[in-house]
């Protein structure tokens, strides 16, 4: 009996790995970015700086607001689109 895992469960460690490690990038890489890009171009943020602006980020996570998770899930959205426009180019030039 072979010890090599499938295919499909290799897949799935990839995918989960790809998925973490986006959705990582996403609740503590992409907030701060968003707060110094929101600060340079429209000013002071309205709170108490970016301890304030990650809290209320949190509490809208924890309540499943659909615009801060969209915010977070951003990253993994955008290689899945990329993939899936690459996926369709390489269907069409195989007609």
């Amino acid at each position: 009996m072979s010890t090599e895992p499938s295919p499909i469960r290799k897949t799935f460690v990839r995918e989960g790995v790809v998925f973490l490690s986006l959705l990582l990038f996403g609740v503590l890489l992409l907030p701060v970015a968003v707060y110094l890009i929101g600060q340079t171009v429209f000013g002071a943020y309205g709170g108490d700086g970016y301890g304030e602006f990650f809290a209320t980020l949190a509490g809208k996570l924890v309540a499943f607001e659909w615009a801060a998770w969209f915010l977070v899930l951003s990253p993994y959205l955008a290689i899945q689109a990329f993939r899936i426009t690459v996926f369709g180019w390489r269907a069409s030039a195989t007609m």
